[in-house]
């Protein structure tokens, strides 16, 4: 292989990298610019746990909580169990009913003022007023 051709193997390396490089930084700054944003201070919401047995259970919450994960762990009368992954708690218990995809296809699904959560519990920021819901569903 000539010096000419190898020089001009690592110059497209070199650019493609960099290519590589910049649509990283851009998909990055679109996700930080478009992730939920949680506000700060004092709110007061409603969570709701519907069961498998379509048992509805209402907490009224006061909360200085910027995400729903944080409110639903403090709120009294209330229990959540999971695993940890990277996107946060995975629910499989809430209030000692279990949901199992593997066995049922059933799963605990979130709502915002009856809309389908767009984040998991852990990255679902709250606001004041809204409504939460958590509904055991099955496919």
């Amino acid at each position: 292989m000539s010096e000419k051709t190898n020089g001009g193997n690592k110059k497209k390396i070199i650019l493609a990298v960099g290519a590589l490089a910049l649509v990283a930084v851009i998909f990055a700054g679109i996700y930080f610019a478009l992730a939920p944003k949680a506000s700060a201070g004092s709110k007061d919401i409603t969570i709701e746990v519907i069961d498998d047995e379509q048992k509805s259970v209402m907490y009224e919450v006061s909360t200085d909580a910027e995400y729903l994960g944080d409110a639903v762990r403090e709120t009294e009368g209330l229990t959540v169990d999971g695993t940890d992954g990277e996107y946060g708690m995975m629910v499989n218990t809430v209030n000692g009913v279990v949901a199992d995809f593997n066995e049922n296809g059933a799963y605990w699904a979130f709502y915002v003022d009856g809309e389908y959560c767009d984040f998991g519990m852990d990255q679902q920021p709250i606001e004041d007023g809204q409504a939460y819901q958590i509904v055991y569903t099955t496919e």
